[in-house]
């Protein structure tokens, strides 16, 4: 058998890295067709040159012209710029698979693309589907492309529902670590600075994310993106805090019983699951050591400690555009903390305010950008000077 060709959106990413890993695991297996990033070209040289690949994309143009003059890439890789060049890297004929792991918004363009173009998804942005998952859900089912998550608690899902029957499934359930915040006094959140929202206990991921589960902003994305995934509503998808992130999700049956998939905090592992199913080769990450003690707790989430969950949830709730308004507000108010211009309490307070002032328009994709495009605005209005 051939190996599988995929595409890495997002390749200098903590996602995109850890997926490089997995295809040095398998090389008989998987691939490289193509690379994009958004600017960081030279993080982009080594496994161009590693993997042979002739068709690398940048989406920022600037870099892309850089990466052109620098003459470190073979004399014929292919150096595409600008949203439309991701969109013809994931868009290869040989393409098999796109890995969609574009922080944020920027990776939907080049995905619905890949969509159309009858790619399978390994979706690890749950941007996307929070920002448009009507539309991408439809695009989908039309051309007949499987949409896979690569999160580790909605791989966990993926994997405990296979061969399950939609009357045999009561809940779904989501665990969250709890971020390194979970039992710091309230009061003194408005103290955490970058540095300490940076310092995960369990996961090593991008800036952007981690803060988002420091304050479980990103619990309640994943809450709005199993909705559209598994096509069950809101109200049917519990979230729990687990703060060993062994225990990826559970699944509630309809006879009282639960299911739960376990395995230490990798990425390698839903990663290497999107790109391998139903093959179960060994996964290049640690492995659950059973012969020493494992402690797992399972605890109810602190709305006080965790209002950015309760405001996803209403916003899943309402749908429509809210959830637009949500991610973009949330992202906005999260790169503002980076930059040190507001405190970490006030991310939640942008993205009610934010909120507060948004309508809940029936979801297109036309809508949906609008909302994000508003929101965005208003998250920065609300911004000091």
């Amino acid at each position: 058998m051939e190996p599988r060709p995929i595409a890495i959106l997002g390749a200098t990413g903590s996602i995109g890295k850890t997926t490089l890993e997995v295809v040095r695991a398998h090389p008989s297996r998987l691939r490289i067709a193509s690379l994009a990033a958004r600017s960081n070209w030279e993080g982009l040289v080594g496994p161009a040159t590693e993997f042979s690949v002739r068709t690398v994309a940048l989406s920022d143009p600037s870099a892309a012209a850089a990466a052109k003059a620098s003459g470190r890439f073979a004399p014929n890789t292919r150096i595409l710029s600008g949203p439309d060049g991701l969109a013809e890297a994931a868009c290869l004929t040989e393409v098999r698979t796109v890995v969609s792991a574009i922080v944020g918004t920027a990776g939907l363009q080049p995905t619905l693309a890949a969509i159309a173009a009858g790619k399978d998804i390994a979706l690890a942005s749950k941007e996307i589907l929070v920002l448009a998952g009507k539309t991408v859900t439809t695009l989908a089912r039309t051309h007949g492309v499987r949409l896979l998550p690569v999160d580790s608690e909605h791989n966990a899902l993926h994997q405990l529902l296979r061969g399950k029957r939609a009357e045999e499934v009561a809940r779904l359930i989501l665990t969250a670590s709890g971020g390194p915040f979970r039992t710091l006094p309230l009061e003194a959140l408005t103290q955490v600075t970058p540095e300490d929202a940076l310092r995960h206990p369990n996961w090593s991921m991008g800036p952007k994310i981690t803060v988002d589960s420091a304050t479980m902003a990103n619990k309640g994305l994943e809450v709005i993106e199993a909705r559209w995934l598994f096509d069950l509503p809101e109200s049917r998808i519990d979230v729990v805090v687990h703060p060993q992130s062994v225990i990826h999700a559970m699944v509630a049956l309809s006879d009282g019983t639960l299911q739960a998939q376990l395995s230490p905090p990798s990425m390698a592992y839903p990663i290497q699951d999107c790109l391998l199913e139903p093959e179960r080769p060994a996964c290049p990450a640690p492995r659950l050591d059973l012969t020493q003690a494992l402690n797992l707790e399972l605890l109810p989430p602190d709305i006080r400690r965790y209002p950015l969950l309760s405001l996803a949830r209403q916003a899943g709730q309402a749908g429509g555009t809210l959830p637009a308004a949500f991610n973009a507000a949330n992202e906005v108010a999260v790169e503002a903390f980076l930059a040190r211009r507001i405190r970490f309490t006030d991310i939640a307070r942008v993205v009610e305010q934010t909120l507060a002032g948004t309508a809940a328009d029936a979801e297109t994709l036309d809508a949906a950008l609008s909302a994000d495009t508003e929101a965005r605005r208003r998250a920065a209005s609300l911004l000091p000077t």
